[in-house]
């Protein structure tokens, strides 16, 4: 979808950009070789650099190129080009405020396996691990989890950052994960009941009473949030690449 995208470059947004779809204008290649485009000689001599310089980050695989440049909720593009360098992060805290509270778990799943982190056991392994990935997925991390692990583990999470919670209050669902969830026809099983709340005291019951069933549960609840994730953005990307000419050809063989 990167090679359809020319709303990073400058001076071109969403609607301009589908003028370019609509004139048959559909990828880098084509813009290069148009006799004729839709749009001023300025524009068009400020993007050609930058098309070229678009067309060697995605060889490099450098996603951060895209996502400073992309719209909040069109980082969805950057998914199917780099889905196998994602982390999808999930945290569950003590509390809302990073300064005043704790990290009790993380959840990173890597499209294969999720793994756990849990505070006074293997924490700090998150720093390392987290390395091995180029994007991050969350519902909400902008604001939540990413401020909180950088202020928890004092570090800056450099990674392409691809946050749900924008991507899908453009496509009309709103609220938290678990609502938007819900809309989407996502279901928890067994874990339905859980919420934010009653993960604290989960955490609580296992660190006063060393109830390690408690424990087992709060891992498998912040396993899920991380898991959901892909799930979301899958259905997400099929959505939005319906709005666009590219359906057909984009669309993934392989859906949640």
């Amino acid at each position: 979808m990167l090679a359809n995208t020319f709303c990073h470059l400058s001076g071109i947004g969403i609607g301009t950009e589908a003028r370019l779809w609509n004139a048959g204008v559909h990828t880098w290649e084509m813009f290069n070789k148009a006799a004729q485009l839709p749009l001023p000689r300025k524009k068009v001599a400020l993007a050609l650099p930058l098309l070229k310089e678009s067309a060697a980050h995605l060889v490099n695989k450098n996603p951060l190129f895209f996502s400073q440049r992309l719209p909040a909720n069109q980082l969805w593009r950057l998914f199917p080009h780099f889905r196998q360098t994602i982390a999808y992060i999930d945290i569950e805290t003590t509390g809302l405020e990073n300064w005043a509270n704790e990290i009790t778990t993380i959840a990173l799943y890597d499209g294969t396996d999720v793994h756990t982190y849990v505070n006074g056991r293997n924490m700090q392994d998150f720093v390392r691990d987290i390395q091995r990935f180029k994007v991050i997925v969350t519902y909400n991390g902008r604001c939540f989890d990413v401020p909180f692990i950088e202020h928890y583990f004092h570090i800056k999470l450099e990674q392409a950052h691809i946050d749900l919670r924008f991507l899908l209050k453009n496509l009309g669902f709103s609220g938290g994960l678990k609502e938007c969830e819900r809309q989407m026809g996502i279901e928890r099983g067994d874990l339905q009941d859980i919420d934010g709340y009653r993960a604290v005291m989960l955490w609580y019951d296992y660190r006063r009473n060393k109830n390690l069933k408690s424990l087992d549960t709060l891992i498998a609840y912040n396993s899920l949030d991380a898991k959901n994730l892909e799930t979301l953005l899958v259905k997400a990307y099929h959505i939005k690449l319906q709005s666009t000419p590219f359906y057909e050809t984009n669309r993934l063989s392989c859906k949640i």
